[in-house]
């Protein structure tokens, strides 16, 4: 089974500066020899846009030429898009984004129960966050 991998845990292996970094590169490094990883393809331009911004240009080349190459990248289909936009307009929240709905739903159905995360929202969709707190 496959951990998915969340925008949260891509910008805080890149953000050398982010509370987190640390912890997310050790833990990157023992899923990278343990576990096969998956992310999804609205996760890779939701990061790719933050750390562009954000970050040095050397950020995003380390994102989409040293990251992204260890990592699954599921590709969106239509009906995965509408049922998270339906989860969205349903949810009426405002803190938690498109991008993240499409994820739980990827998860779903995937079977995927454990996310590398630094975002909550993943708990409370009933996931279990690598790396734990």
């Amino acid at each position: 089974m496959s951990i998915f991998v969340d925008t949260s845990a891509l910008y805080a292996l890149l953000d050398r500066d982010d509370d987190m970094h640390a912890r997310a590169a050790g833990t990157f490094e023992r899923l990278l020899a343990d576990e096969p990883l998956l992310t999804h393809n609205y996760v890779v331009v939701e990061t790719s846009a933050l750390v562009q911004r954000r970050l040095e240009p050397l950020a995003l080349r380390a994102l989409l030429h040293d990251l992204l190459p260890a990592v699954a990248v599921a590709w969106v289909t239509e009906d995965v898009h509408a049922a998270g936009v339906a989860a969205l307009l349903a949810a009426g929240r405002r803190t938690v984004s498109l991008v993240d709905w499409v994820s739980f739903e990827v998860m779903r159905r995937e079977q995927c129960d454990m996310a590398f995360a630094f975002d909550p929202d993943f708990t409370t969709q009933g996931f279990a966050l690598v790396p734990t707190a």
